[in-house]
């Protein structure tokens, strides 16, 4: 991937803004449009930190242009399926969930009490015995910055 890849002319109504082409003149050979850079799927972690960077670049610009904007969401589309195949997140209950994130953030059951309401409920959560309820997840997704679907249990 060189400065080639965020030069693509933007396509309306089919045709290309800037040298008047059908999109299907563009697209009559994607083989080519790979080989001088165009962006293409992933298949290592190096190209996984090239792109990455890429990313970065664009998503710390103030205001993106409607090309950067189409090249972040291209990226990121890339970026994300790599990292879906290479490094799938396993499923987990949501007592290993919190195991987690109390050890990631350095805290303790007791530091929980407040959110679960007692240090006995946060014991019997962690060792299964007890599952979340509506209110814990929703004070658990706040505390930890994490959408709610992460606790939910998986079937």
């Amino acid at each position: 991937m060189d400065a080639r890849l965020f030069s693509c002319s933007m396509v309306k109504n089919g045709v290309s803004e800037e040298k008047g082409t059908s999109m299907s003149t563009l697209l009559a050979n994607p083989v080519e449009m790979i080989r001088q850079g165009a962006p293409h799927l992933i298949s290592s972690d190096k190209e996984l930190a090239v792109y990455t960077e890429a990313l970065f670049r664009l998503t710390a610009k103030a205001k993106p242009s409607r090309h950067e904007e189409e090249a972040i969401a291209l990226l990121t589309l890339l970026i994300d399926r790599y990292e879906s195949q290479r490094y799938p997140i396993p499923d987990a209950a949501p007592e290993e969930i919190l195991r987690f994130l109390l050890d990631q953030h350095g805290l303790t059951q007791r530091d929980l009490a407040s959110e679960l309401g007692s240090e006995t409920t946060v014991s019997l959560v962690l060792a299964g015995k007890r599952q979340l309820t509506r209110e814990h997840i929703a004070r658990l997704s706040r505390r930890f910055h994490v959408e709610p679907s992460v606790f939910f249990p998986k079937r």
